[in-house]
């Protein structure tokens, strides 16, 4: 029974920190219109705010002492998020143009139908620098001189976020538009903060209990449970914008908030000064971030280069079938 009310607790604590992120994604797009920033340097805008729960869970940990949690779910989030959210993605657009080709609107020649085109700005604006990220926290945090996390290690990895999203505004500029603010908006954004904030805590807290009555440590809470739950409303929002014809932004908003949870969301672990307790299961989980990460941005690179697709049937295959290989890997070599 008590595994069940935390259980329930957990979902409503992630659903609460999404709740609040999702309050905060409408100003920042409304910000990305107004200085007119691209399609995929929005997404690493609003990527502050979608990786806000993430940032939000690894300080909550931080603060209560739990740090393997906010590491877990940081290694983990940034694992199940590419194949989880580039399948939904998938079905998501393989959906809308089997409805238009109902109705008859679908212009695209068969051969070509239910495949994910995703424009070459995400290849150099998301992709390659998520890669960069990950080399960068990879050296900071690997070599036996360096190991585990640092305070210096979160002042960088901000510093490296900063450079990140400002490439990713200035490198390629849309035209300018007028948007309106209104209070309401202001007190919305507000009360998200709030949502997130508590969320956040009690995600932490959950994830704690749950562990503790399953007898299995806080690192894989975090990457098993805390990380896969954590992911769920994205999936949703995934689906609802490949559904709209938005694939590229479907597809991109992964990476810009892998991205901001791979630098924004070490710093508070980072600050307190976070041991890796557990090397060959860091160093796995850390090596698999970095192969999904290779995946997307090498589909979307021979994709464009052979002016074909970047993600069909096979690719996404792939990436499923590269996270099976990554669970058998966990469960039977590494634990």
């Amino acid at each position: 029974m008590n595994l069940l009310l935390w259980s329930l607790a957990l979902l409503g604590a992630i659903l609460a920190a999404h709740w609040g992120a999702d309050q905060l994604s409408v100003p920042l797009q409304k910000l990305r219109k107004q200085w007119g920033l691209s399609e995929a340097a929005g997404a690493a805008f609003v990527a502050l705010a979608t990786a806000s729960p993430e940032i939000g869970t690894n300080t909550a940990s931080a603060l209560k002492g739990l740090s393997d949690i906010g590491l877990g779910n940081l290694l983990g989030s940034n694992i199940i998020s590419i194949p989880a959210i580039v399948t939904v993605a998938y079905f998501a657009n393989k959906s809308r143009q089997n409805n238009s080709s109902d109705t008859g609107r679908d212009p695209s020649p068969l051969p070509e139908r239910h495949l994910l085109r995703v424009k070459r700005e995400a290849l150099t604006i998301q992709a390659l620098p998520y890669l960069a990220v990950i080399a960068i926290a990879a050296l900071l945090t690997l070599p036996p001189q360096w190991q585990g996390l640092q305070p210096i290690d979160g002042y960088i990895m901000l510093g490296v976020y900063g450079i990140y999203l400002a490439q990713a505004i200035f490198r390629k500029r849309e035209e300018q538009q007028n948007v309106n603010w209104s209070a309401q908006q202001i007190w919305i954004a507000t009360a998200g903060v709030l949502s997130l904030s508590i969320g956040a805590y009690l995600t932490v807290t959950a994830t704690e209990q749950i562990v503790s009555i399953l007898g299995i440590s806080q690192l894989i809470g975090g990457l098993f449970i805390t990380a896969t739950l954590s992911i769920a409303p994205e999936v949703f929002a995934t689906w609802s914008v490949a559904r709209s014809g938005q694939v590229t932004a479907a597809t991109t908003s992964v990476i810009a908030d892998n991205t901001a949870t791979m630098s924004l969301a070490l710093v508070p672990l980072a600050l307190v000064a976070t041991p890796i307790d557990d090397m060959p299961m860091f160093l796995t989980n850390f090596g698999f971030v970095a192969l999904f990460a290779a995946f997307y941005a090498g589909f979307v690179y021979w994709g464009d280069d052979q002016g074909q697709y970047s993600f069909g049937r096979w690719e996404v295959a792939g990436l499923i079938g590269l996270y099976l290989i990554y669970v058998a890997v966990i469960f039977l070599f590494v634990l």
